[in-house]
C-alpha cells in the first residue's frame, strides 16, 4: 500500500466519520444526558464494533452478505430491530429534571458497560456498513503484499479517525449540556433521540435498495 493510497483512503474515513448517522446521534445523545467522559466508553464501543465489522470483511462474509438477498435482508432486519429498540428505549426512559449542580450524579446513572455495548450493537446494526467496506477495502489493498499489515493499517486508520470525531462531537455536545438540562430540556433530548433511532430503524427495515 503507497502512501498515496492511504491518503485517499484517510480522506474518505474522515468523510464518512463527518456525514451524520446513529453512531454520532448516539455519542451526542450520551454526552448530553451522562456528560463527554462516559460518552468515551460509547466511542470505544463504536470502533470495537467497526472493528468486527472489519474482521467480517476480511473473512468474506461482507460478500457472501452483498451477494444474497436473504441473508441481506435477515441482517438488514435484525438491524433495524435493533434500532427500533433502543429508540423506544430512548423514548421511554423517565428520569426527572437534573440541575446543574448535580450533574455528577447524572453521570453516574447508567453503566459503562451499557453505553458500550448500545454503541456497539448501532455500530454493527446497519449491514450496509459492512457492504461498503467490502467495497472499498479491496479498492486499497495490494495483493502483492502481506494482507494482514494492510488490514491493520486500514481499520486501524478507520478506528482512530472515527474514535477522534465521535469525541469531538461529544465534547462540543458537553459544551453546551448544561443549557440541555435545564428546565426538562433532558427529556425532549431522549424523545428526540428515540424517535430519530425509531425512524433511523424503519427507513433500514423498509429499504429496498442497498
Amino acid at each position: 500500500m503507497t502512501f498515496q493510497s492511504w491518503f485517499i483512503y484517510l480522506t474518505l474515513a474522515i468523510l464518512a466519520a463527518l456525514t451524520p448517522g446513529p453512531a454520532i446521534l448516539l455519542i451526542t445523545t450520551n454526552a448530553t444526558l451522562y456528560g463527554w467522559k462516559k460518552s468515551v466508553f460509547a466511542a470505544l464501543g463504536n470502533i470495537f464494533g467497526l472493528f468486527c465489522m472489519g474482521i467480517v470483511t476480511v473473512a468474506g462474509l461482507g460478500v457472501i452478505l452483498e451477494s444474497s438477498i436473504l441473508v441481506f435482508n435477515v441482517v438488514r432486519y435484525l438491524g433495524a430491530a435493533y434500532l427500533i429498540y433502543l429508540g423506544v428505549q430512548l423514548f421511554l426512559q423517565k428520569k426527572g429534571r437534573v440541575e446543574a449542580n448535580n450533574s455528577k450524579a447524572q453521570q453516574n446513572n447508567i453503566s459503562r458497560r451499557k453505553l458500550f455495548f448500545q454503541a456497539f450493537g448501532v455500530a454493527v446494526s446497519n449491514p450496509k456498513a459492512i457492504v461498503f467496506l467490502t467495497a472499498l477495502f479491496p479498492q486499497f489493498v495490494n495483493v502483492q503484499e502481506p494482507l494482514a499489515i494492510q488490514f491493520v493499517i486500514l481499520i486501524t486508520t478507520l478506528m482512530v479517525v472515527s474514535f477522534s470525531f465521535l469525541m469531538f462531537y461529544a465534547f462540543l455536545t458537553d459544551r453546551v449540556r448544561g443549557w440541555l438540562n435545564m428546565s426538562g430540556r433532558d427529556s425532549i433530548v431522549r424523545r428526540v433521540s428515540g424517535l430519530f433511532f425509531i425512524g433511523i430503524g424503519i427507513l433500514l427495515g423498509a429499504s429496498s435498495q442497498r
